[in-house]
């Protein structure tokens, strides 16, 4: 599913196109998503502008006067920038036609993504209320880190993959990161010193910000917003690569089962 890069890749690719510009129209071929698109949503946003659009965690928002669209990509989503009047497929949800001639078409063949609209009086969504810490934000710190994992038994995989904890980290990106700090991802998560804290906080940022570089990882549906892929995975270190050696010590590399994810990791490494 498109984790924190694929979605800031996909914010970097649209922002440029719609910031600034207004709703001409909103066609909705599928309204049943995860949650269902409000049925008032053309009415409530044509003729508007988008202010801008950021990013929380693995959601969109499309930031309006009144309010804002959030918008998230589920397990096959994606949003793609259309010059031209192109036929809709099967899989394609809904547009957003813009006053600069373009449209933003949104494309789920699983269905599992999201559109919905929070009124400004209403304050933050109820979905973004709870979430950890951007993790290539200055608040994701050694301190944070080691008070949040203070009191946690459990994998430090696991703790890492909690949006309560910090945002965005997913399955690919856990495996990446704790490779990178050398430790190993069955170790408890309170068992992590400071320097060990700051290690992986350093291996996030970085893995993050090469997956954001690359585009990404190609995983099922997922293409950017030009239809381009990711190519991240390629050069994963220990991700999909059980029984294959390790790039740096040539051990062979280990996969286990973690919270029903499939973990992967270099026993020699990350001893």
């Amino acid at each position: 599913m498109p984790e924190l890069p694929e979605v800031e890749t996909t914010l970097r690719g649209i922002t440029s196109h719609i910031e600034g510009v207004v709703i001409k129209d909103i066609i909705i071929r599928q309204a049943k998503l995860r949650w269902p698109i409000p049925a008032d949503l053309a009415q409530t946003l044509k003729g508007r502008e988008i202010i801008n659009v950021s990013r929380r965690a693995k959601y969109l928002l499309f930031n309006f006067e009144h309010g804002t669209l959030i918008i998230h990509l589920g397990m096959s989503g994606n949003l793609r920038v259309l010059t031209e009047t192109f036929p809709a497929e099967k899989h394609d949800h809904f547009d957003l036609v813009l006053a600069n001639g373009k449209r933003l078409r949104y494309r789920d063949p699983r269905r599992f993504g999201a559109c919905l609209w929070q009124a400004a009086e209403k304050g933050l969504h109820p979905l973004l209320q709870k979430l950890g810490p951007e993790p290539l934000s200055e608040q994701f710190n050694t301190d944070y880190l080691l008070s949040a994992n203070s009191s946690r038994k459990i994998a430090i995989k696991l703790a890492m993959m909690d949006n309560h904890t910090v945002v965005g980290v997913g399955n690919i990106y856990a495996a990446e990161s704790l490779f990178r700090a050398k430790i190993n991802p069955n170790r408890a998560a309170n068992s992590l010193n400071a320097q060990e804290s700051a290690q992986l906080i350093d291996a996030i940022k970085a893995t993050l910000g090469d997956a954001i570089i690359a585009g990404g990882s190609t995983l099922r549906d997922y293409v950017d917003s030009d239809g381009k892929a990711g190519y991240f995975q390629l050069s994963a270190f220990v991700y999909g690569r059980a029984g294959m050696p390790c790039r740096i010590c040539k051990s062979e590399i280990k996969q286990i089962r973690q919270g029903q994810r499939s973990t992967f990791y270099c026993p020699y490494c990350q001893h």
